[in-house]
């Protein structure tokens, strides 16, 4: 597998048979090095409904006719957006799908948008388990530090995660850390962070504290990818 990851929270998971884009935030983000219209992709899946996880999310679903998974409510929007295949699942929800399977695990964070004035609840925010071409993949989407991550941790044993560590709305590096040793994830990819100013983090020293701690940490720029057979960063 190779997995691209397009600044902010956004994830592409290139698999031998299907991609996967998690959480589209190419429009107005300052770290994409791509477009929303250059995304070729065969699901969309969602964790929470904020502006700078779902931004492209009904564009790229409906110009590549694919499924797009998320929470119920989040779902229920997408298909006014007119996304015609969608898939609302809830927390410790699971599916088969195409690629493999996906499960919606517990997040602490909140997940709304605000639409002419109004704030729209987007139901509960969420964490992917993902199990795809033989590997188990935890996006952890927005989230606080939270003790259940042990049990992620006790179940899955992800062979990947992507942490944020920004602070200011998620987790901080520090807490992260705590994540990455309680979710028993044997690499870990920092997200969500130095996209705006209130987010600003030391990535590099996150990956260097994580070796530390003997666990895998990988720093990856946007538009880098991660090939998971080496587990190599190459551009």
């Amino acid at each position: 597998m190779h997995i691209t990851f397009h600044g902010h929270s956004c994830i592409q998971l290139h698999g031998t048979d299907h991609n996967v884009i998690i959480d589209p935030y190419l429009t107005g983000n300052p770290q994409a090095t791509v477009q929303a219209d250059d995304i070729k992709t065969d699901y969309v899946l969602l964790t929470h409904g904020h502006g700078d996880h779902i931004a492209d999310a009904a564009a790229i679903a409906i110009s590549n006719d694919a499924p797009l998974a998320a929470i119920v409510e989040l779902a229920d929007y997408m298909a006014l957006q007119g996304v015609n295949n969608t898939v609302g699942m809830n927390l410790g929800g699971g599916a088969s799908l195409a690629f493999g399977n996906v499960k919606f695990v517990p997040a602490l964070h909140s997940s709304s948008l605000t639409v002419d004035g109004q704030t729209i609840y987007m139901g509960n925010p969420a964490g992917l388990v993902i199990q795809m071409d033989g590997l188990t993949i935890y996006h952890a989407g927005d989230t606080a530090l939270f003790s259940d991550m042990k049990l992620i941790g006790e179940r899955y044993q992800p062979d990947l995660s992507f942490l944020p560590i920004g602070s200011f709305f998620t987790m901080d590096p520090e807490d992260a850390l705590f994540a990455a040793q309680w979710t028993k994830s044997k690499h870990v990819v920092p997200i969500h962070y130095n996209t705006f100013p209130p987010i600003v983090q030391d990535g590099r020293d996150y990956v260097e504290r994580l070796q530390g701690m003997g666990i895998h940490g990988i720093y990856m720029e946007p538009g880098q990818v991660l090939n998971t057979e080496q587990w190599s960063v190459q551009e």
